[in-house]
């Protein structure tokens, strides 16, 4: 691993350091020992540390890992442009493990937009997977399940165009304050700051416009193999998209992410489905540690005894 320095594109992270991949430094974190290794995928916009509470439970039992995706957070930015295919990020996530030696097979949690890398990793390494947490993760049948309002076409037509940026600034400073109240100081003011700039509000509206493109490459694998599969469907609301959509719209768009994490496990031998009430799909991890890590535990004890 190289020096925990900043680059000329990217702040030094509080914590955790780099691995070199395919000549690119890319953040990691990692705490704990013990296979198998649990690795984090975040969402989009999202960074590895925002899952740090989370880590800190696992890392009790088992090894806990978390990672910004090239151009992302704290990792070096990449020579093109975002957004990725699903199979460039699983590419760069089974490097990045084998170089750091951590041994296959490993539990991945997969939030929100990183559900697609997820669903990418296991098509294309199938035997480095030993089971998989599914918190509010994208699918590729994603349409299937959603209302038109928040199909992958519509979310990313309703990105934030980059002019807009200034003027969500304020409230996005407040939400990631609130989120982080509980977060270490030397970590919590780096992680607001750095969520509120400008690089990294970019990137996050960047990776939002691969949606359509993501659900199409992993239509053409494989479903997910038959391991141990834990979904948590957040059953509330996150402040913002209260005041932004109507009480219909998000009582749909609730309604198909339960009947999408139900179909999800449906398809394998151990599958569980479990609403999380009154917290929002951002909100999850940050309000509800606990729950993710027990969540956790019970699939790596499940593909431990398997």
């Amino acid at each position: 691993m190289t020096k925990n320095i900043a680059s000329a594109a990217r702040p030094a992270p509080p914590i955790g350091g780099f691995q070199e991949v395919d000549g690119r430094r890319v953040f990691v974190h990692r705490l704990g020992s013990g296979g198998p290794a649990v690795v984090f995928l975040p969402g989009a916009g999202a960074v590895g540390l925002d899952y740090f509470a989370v880590q800190q439970g696992v890392s009790q039992f088992r090894t806990a890992v978390v990672y910004d995706r090239g151009g992302t957070g704290y990792s070096d930015p990449l020579p093109l442009p975002l957004p990725r295919t699903a199979a460039a990020v699983s590419t760069e996530l089974y490097e990045l493990l084998h170089a750091q030696d951590i041994a296959a097979p490993y539990v991945l949690v997969a939030h929100s937009l990183g559900g697609a890398h997820a669903q990418r990793f296991t098509q294309l390494y199938p035997q480095e997977v030993a089971g998989l947490v599914w918190l509010d993760g994208f699918h590729r049948d994603w349409e299937d399940f959603m209302p038109a309002a928040a199909s992958p076409a519509a979310d990313q037509q309703m990105a934030p165009r980059p002019e807009q940026i200034a003027q969500m600034r304020p409230a996005l400073h407040e939400m990631f304050a609130e989120l982080l109240a509980d977060y270490p100081h030397h970590l919590r003011q780096p992680l607001i700051d750095a969520h509120v700039s400008d690089e990294w509000l970019r990137v996050g509206i960047a990776e939002r416009r691969s949606l359509v493109a993501l659900a199409d490459e992993l239509r053409a694998g494989p479903d997910i193999p038959d391991v141990p599969v834990v979904a948590l469907t957040a059953d509330g609301t996150d402040p913002g998209v209260q005041a932004a959509m109507p009480e219909q719209a998000i009582r749909a768009i609730h309604e198909g992410m339960r009947r999408m994490a139900a179909a999800v496990v449906s398809t394998v031998s151990f599958g569980e489905h479990r609403i999380v009430p009154d917290v929002g799909h951002h909100q999850l991890c940050f309000r509800r540690p606990g729950v993710v890590v027990q969540a956790i535990r019970d699939v790596v004890d499940r593909a431990t005894r398997a």
